[in-house]
């Protein structure tokens, strides 16, 4: 079944708060951006700063050039699942393994301009891969529809690999991301930028869970 992830990102402490805050009511999973303002152009609020209820699942994006430097730190905070991109500035195999080793799942994002035949290690090693459709570090962005013929390309890879879809994500195509093999919807704008946040959530989950006409 897919789930609707909210998704924060913020650069500072005030901003995080106001964000979980705001989602606090209704999230279950939460997907939690880091850069280091290298592999992405914003600097947003740094591993050691990060806290969330204790009851959210947290995957913990990680835009940064070299995670080898941040792995240990963001392993310590405990979340259900780290992301790191194959396009970093090293080759992250080791972190994912690191990450695993610690019991905690390891996850791949892949720009749009990346091929996953070019990056199958990383995703046979990965219990996640997130299709990244936005903008680094932004919120709403547009998602790109064409980029759902990955799944099929991944799932060639590794059939079991959970899907991950940031970028764009909204009421209008949360159903169409999730026929198309969507399992974690991250969204933004859409929930972050609403005058109803809570409604927006439960009009989106409900979208993803409704059956098809024929």
């Amino acid at each position: 079944m897919s789930v609707i992830a909210p998704a924060i990102t913020a650069q500072t402490l005030d901003e995080y708060k106001t964000a979980v805050d705001q989602i606090h009511p209704f999230a279950q999973r939460v997907h939690v951006d880091i850069s280091d303002g290298e592999f992405a152009p914003h600097f947003l609020l740094p591993a050691g700063q990060l806290w969330w209820p204790a009851e959210w699942q947290i995957d913990v994006h990680a835009m940064v050039a070299r995670p080898s430097e941040h792995v240990a730190q963001l392993i310590a905070l405990k979340p259900s699942l780290i992301i790191f991109h194959a396009e970093a500035a090293e080759d992250i195999l080791p972190s994912l393994e690191q990450v695993k080793a610690a019991g905690i799942k390891a996850g791949v994002a892949l720009l749009k301009s990346t091929v996953p035949s070019v990056v199958a290690p990383l995703i046979n090693a990965a219990d996640h891969v997130m299709i990244f459709s936005g903008e680094l570090g932004e919120h709403g962005g547009v998602a790109s529809l064409m980029q759902v013929e990955k799944i099929r390309l991944i799932k060639n890879i590794n059939p079991n690999v959970e899907i991950g879809w940031d970028g764009g994500v909204n009421i209008d195509n949360a159903y169409t991301l999730t026929q198309g093999g969507v399992d974690v919807l991250n969204t933004g704008g859409a929930i972050a930028n609403s005058d109803n946040p809570a409604g927006t959530y439960n009009l989106m989950v409900r979208e993803i869970n409704k059956h098809g006409v024929i």
